[in-house]
């Protein structure tokens, strides 16, 4: 993010979102509503113009995705089965007994705004970016503000997250809870990664999950974005959002354990990979 402006890739994601809407198949793979309530709020918060969300409602769209997919071959179904797997975990944590969902990074992200009205009694928060963040309370507050739902603007990058949630009256520090960072840690430095899992620790209880989603890595250290890995990176280091963190999936739950945190015995012998990401669960 450059100049402390809106996160480019959080509106690049989000109508990656709203054109799978189109792709035939994917409304078997996507959550029930994302699509509409993503469109709306990326219009509502002015984001992007409903022009822009037509055109990425068209076929042609679709075909200039795909045309692209080359790049990062699969990645752009992979969002739809990304959104797919954390509303899934985030609805597994609930009926596990977790009374707070938390989702960092969130960008222009529905989930929370659409489950708080399912799970009443269940508190969602979200932290981004200030800048990206006021844009989405805007849309929000248009779309309708849900009482159980609340945004955090907050750089994560200046200010520890414990400290940040803490000082917020509402989070409950001794709460089973559901973490959500979804295309997020590829984006932090290795030493942000481990500080992230520890400082979630801090405030949260025993039971509690962390969702996410993280990049493989090449034998050479680098980043594993596929055939063309070079270009990627060169692309987001000249976008101003370079990734700095990833992993070999088998070296995942060594790097977990010197965490406070545990692989999901679920998660243990699979690798799910969709496009160039792997899906993770991490349990307290």
């Amino acid at each position: 993010m450059k100049n402390d402006r809106p996160s480019k890739t959080a509106r690049k994601a989000s109508l990656n979102i709203v054109t799978l809407g189109t792709k035939r198949g994917m409304e078997n793979v996507l959550p029930t509503g994302i699509v509409d309530a993503t469109a709306q709020l990326l219009v509502e918060s002015g984001v992007v113009g409903r022009q822009a969300v037509n055109f990425s409602r068209s076929r042609l769209a679709v075909g200039m995705y795909l045309a692209f997919d080359w790049m990062m071959p699969g990645q752009f179904e992979a969002f739809a089965y990304r959104k797919a797997f954390c509303e899934k975990q985030v609805r597994k944590g609930i009926e596990a007994g977790a009374s707070q969902v938390l989702v960092l990074g969130s960008g222009y992200d529905t989930l929370c705004w659409r489950l708080a009205p399912e799970f009443a009694r269940v508190n969602f928060f979200e932290i981004d970016h200030p800048a990206t963040t006021r844009l989405k309370a805007k849309g929000i507050e248009k779309m309708g503000q849900r009482i159980n739902h609340h945004l955090i603007a907050e750089d994560l990058g200046k200010r520890k997250i414990a400290d940040v949630l803490q000082a917020y009256s509402k989070w409950e520090l001794t709460a089973q809870t559901v973490i959500v960072a979804e295309g997020l840690l590829m984006y932090l430095s290795p030493e942000a990664v481990r500080a992230l899992f520890e400082q979630c620790a801090l405030v949260t209880n025993i039971g509690s999950r962390f969702v996410f989603t993280y990049i493989g890595r090449h034998m050479n250290g680098q980043p594993d974005a596929g055939p063309w890995t070079w270009l990627v990176l060169w692309l987001l280091k000249l976008s101003g959002e370079p990734w700095l963190w990833s992993i070999q999936p088998e070296f995942l739950g060594l790097f977990l354990k010197e965490t406070p945190w545990t692989m999901a015995l679920d998660q243990v012998e699979l690798s799910d990979r969709r496009g160039i990401e792997f899906f993770g669960v991490a349990l307290k």
